[in-house]
C-alpha cells in the first residue's frame, strides 16, 4: 500500500509539472494560476462555504478539450461534469482534513525530491531546476507544497478505503465461472406483421395517461434573455500583424526553451594561468571563425575530453542548469550560433547551440499571429470592457448599450435553469438570470469574466413561472406514446401466448434465429438487453428450453434457452475478474463515501 502511494504521488507530480502549469500558461496566462489557487469572488459553486471559482472549471475544461478526448459539441455537458469534480474534489479534501489526515514536511520533501521533473542532468535533485521549473508556471514553491500536501491527503484517503475492503477466494472464484459462462439459446422478434395492431388511441387513454405522468408534463420557470459579450479573440481576428513583431514573439518565446549545446571548455588554475587559458580560448574561437567545425574544435581544444569525443556535447539543457553567464550565453544563441568567450568556474567556454526544443517559426506562425493581435488589442479591449461596465450598470436595457459599443444583442429562446448555449452554459452564467437583481429588479447583471477573453452582460427580457402543461398542449405527444405503448403491449401479450404454448410442448409457427456459445463478454451483433436478460434466465432442466420474453425499444423477443455450458478455465480471464471484483469494490466504497458526503453538504452552484 505504501509503494503504491509513493507511485500515486510521483505521476500526480508529472501532472501538476505538465499537465495543470503547461496547461494554465497556454490557456490563461500566468496570471490565471493565481486566480486557480487563490481567492476569486467570480465564484460559480461552494461547498461547505469554500469557493470554486470559473477559471478552475475552465481550466479543467479547456485541458480535456485539448486533449482531443472529447469533441468540442460536448463543451457545455463537459464543464457541468468538471463542476460535478471539482466539488467531489472539495468535499474528499474536506473530509480528509477533518478527520486529520497529515502529511509532514518530511514526507513532501522526500516525495519532491524524486520528482524527476526536478533531476538535473545527473539525475539528480536540482533546487536551482525546482525554483525554476515552479516560478516559470506560475508557482511558488509554498504553493506547489501545499497543492501536493492536499492531493497526498485526498489519495491517503481513497486508498485507505480501497484497501480496507476484499473478496475472498472462493467469492472470485464463483464470478469467473460466472464470467466465462456461455449460454447457446434460440430467439424470435415479434413485429407488426405477428400481431393485428389497429391501434385506436380514445381520449380517456390519453387523459389517463396524461394524468399518470403529469411530471413529464411540467415546464419549468424560464426566461428568455438578452446578452452583449465583448472577445478578445474577436477583435484580434483577422489583424494584420507586422512581420518583424512575430519574428520577436518567436524570439521571445523560444527564448527559455531547452537547448542543445556543444561546448569547448578551456580551464585554468594549477598548471595553466588565466591568461594562457584565455589565449588557448581565442585560438579555438579563430579555429571556428576560419571555418573549422566545432566537433574539430573540441577535440583539438577543449579540457572536457568527455564531452570532447561528443563534438562537445552537453546534451539537451534547461535554464537554471550551469547558472546565470551560462544561461546569458546559451540561451541568447539561435540555433547553429555560437558564443563568444564565456568565463565561469574557473574555466573559459564556447558555447554552440545545435538544437532547440521548440517548434520552428514557420511551425508556430500562426499561434503568433494570434498572440500578437491579442497583445496588440489589449488596450483596446481593457476601455471597451470598461466601458461596458459603465454603461450597462447605468442603463436601462441592453440594446442601447449594444448600439453605444458597437456590440452583437443576443436574444434567446426561453431557457430553463441550467440550459442554455454557447456562453450561457458555462457554470454560473445563467444562474444570473435567476437572480434577484436581474430578475426580480429588472437590472442589467453584473459584467460577467468568462475568461482571460470575454465579459458579458446579461439581461431577462422575458419570464414566465414553473406551470404544468395542459393535455391540449401536448397532444401530440401523449398519443403517440399512448400508441407506442399500446404497440408493445399486444406484442408481449403474443409473446406469453406464445411461451404458454411452448411450455405445453406445442408447435409454434415463429423463425427461430441460433445463438451458440454466447458469453457476457464476446462480441456480438445481438442487442445488450437481450444478451443480459438471456444471463438473467434460470438454468434449464437437462434436454428442455426455458423461455422468456425480452421487451426491447420497439419489438418484443421471445426466447428459448437451450443450455447452459461452463467455458473453457481462462487464466487470464480468471485474473481480470479478479482483479475488476476488486476495483469494483474499492470503486463502491469511495462512490459510498462520496454520496454521503453529497448528501451532508451544503452545496450551492
Amino acid at each position: 500500500m505504501l509503494q503504491s502511494i509513493r507511485d500515486g504521488s510521483r505521476s500526480w507530480g508529472a501532472k501538476i509539472i505538465i499537465g495543470v502549469m503547461v496547461a494554465a500558461m497556454a490557456l490563461f496566462g500566468i496570471e490565471s494560476l493565481f486566480s486557480v489557487f487563490g481567492s476569486d469572488p467570480n465564484k460559480v459553486a461552494s461547498v461547505n462555504g469554500e469557493p470554486i471559482v470559473r477559471q478552475q472549471v475552465e481550466l479543467e475544461v479547456q485541458r480535456a478539450l485539448r486533449s482531443g478526448q472529447v469533441p468540442p459539441e460536448q463543451e457545455r455537458a463537459l464543464r457541468n461534469d468538471m463542476l460535478d469534480q471539482l466539488i467531489t474534489q472539495t468535499l474528499l479534501t474536506q473530509y480528509a482534513e477533518d478527520g486529520g489526515f497529515y502529511v509532514s514536511d518530511a514526507q513532501l520533501d522526500q516525495m519532491i525530491i524524486g520528482l524527476p521533473e526536478f533531476h538535473d542532468q545527473q539525475g539528480r535533485f536540482s533546487p536551482e531546476v525546482f525554483r525554476n521549473r515552479l516560478a516559470g508556471a506560475g508557482y511558488t514553491p509554498l504553493s506547489f507544497r501545499e497543492e501536493l500536501r492536499v492531493d497526498i491527503k485526498r489519495q491517503h484517503l481513497q486508498q485507505g478505503l480501497a484497501f480496507s475492503d476484499f473478496s475472498l477466494a472462493s467469492e472470485q472464484e464463483q464470478l469467473a465461472e460466472l464470467q466465462r459462462q456461455q449460454r447457446s439459446f434460440r430467439y424470435a422478434m415479434l413485429s407488426a406483421d405477428d400481431v393485428d395492431l389497429n391501434i385506436e388511441v380514445t381520449e380517456e387513454q390519453m387523459q389517463a395517461y396524461y394524468d399518470a405522468n403529469q411530471s413529464r408534463f411540467e415546464r419549468p420557470e424560464q426566461v428568455r434573455v438578452e446578452y452583449v459579450m465583448i472577445d478578445r479573440q474577436e477583435m484580434a481576428a483577422g489583424r494584420e500583424v507586422d512581420e518583424s513583431e512575430l519574428r520577436r514573439a518567436w524570439r521571445e518565446q523560444t527564448q527559455n526553451a531547452d537547448r542543445q549545446v556543444s561546448h569547448v571548455m578551456v580551464t585554468f588554475g594549477g598548471d595553466r594561468s588565466r591568461e594562457e587559458a584565455q589565449e588557448r580560448a581565442e585560438a579555438a574561437l579563430q579555429a571556428l571563425q576560419d571555418g573549422e567545425t566545432f566537433a574539430d574544435t573540441a577535440l583539438r581544444y577543449s579540457d572536457d575530453t568527455a564531452s570532447a569525443e561528443e563534438g562537445g556535447d552537453l546534451g539537451v539543457i534547461s535554464p537554471g542548469f550551469f547558472g546565470d553567464a551560462f544561461d546569458e550565453a546559451a540561451f541568447a544563441l539561435g540555433e547553429g550560433e555560437i558564443s563568444q568567450l564565456v568565463e565561469m568556474d574557473g574555466a573559459f567556454h564556447i558555447l554552440q547551440v545545435t538544437g532547440i526544443a521548440a517548434p520552428t517559426f514557420e511551425e508556430q506562425r500562426d499561434a503568433l499571429q494570434r498572440e500578437v493581435a491579442l497583445r496588440e488589442v489589449n488596450d483596446a479591449f481593457n476601455r471597451q470592457v470598461q466601458r461596458l461596465i459603465d454603461e450597462s450598470f447605468a442603463a436601462d436595457d441592453l440594446e442601447s448599450v449594444a448600439d453605444d459599443l458597437g456590440l452583437t444583442l443576443n436574444q434567446t429562446d426561453w431557457l430553463a435553469r441550467g440550459e442554455g448555449d454557447g456562453p450561457l452554459s458555462e457554470p454560473g452564467v445563467l444562474d444570473e438570470a435567476f437572480s434577484a437583481d436581474v430578475l426580480v429588479e429588472g437590472y442589467n447583471s453584473e459584467v460577467i469574466e468568462l475568461d482571460d477573453d470575454r465579459r458579458l452582460v446579461l439581461r431577462v427580457a422575458e419570464h414566465r413561472e414553473p406551470t404544468r402543461l395542459t393535455l391540449d398542449e401536448v397532444r401530440d405527444e401523449v398519443e403517440s406514446a399512448v400508441a407506442a405503448q399500446q404497440r408493445l403491449d399486444r406484442l408481449e401479450d403474443e409473446a406469453e401466448r406464445l411461451i404458454t404454448a411452448l411450455e405445453a410442448g406445442e408447435t409454434v409457427d415463429v423463425t427461430w434465429l441460433e445463438a451458440s456459445n454466447v458469453s457476457r463478454q464476446s462480441d456480438s451483433t445481438l442487442p445488450q438487453t437481450l444478451v443480459q436478460e438471456v444471463f438473467r434466465m434460470p438454468r434449464p432442466e437437462d434436454g428442455q428450453s426455458a423461455y422468456r420474453s425480452v421487451m426491447l425499444p420497439q419489438s418484443v423477443v421471445v426466447v428459448a434457452l437451450d443450455s447452459v455450458t461452463a467455458g473453457e478455465v481462462d487464466e487470464q480471464v480468471t485474473s481480470f475478474v479478479a482483479q475488476m471484483a476488486e476495483q469494483l469494490r474499492a470503486q463502491s466504497v469511495i462512490q459510498g463515501l462520496i454520496d454521503d458526503l453529497r448528501r451532508n453538504a451544503n452545496i450551492e452552484r
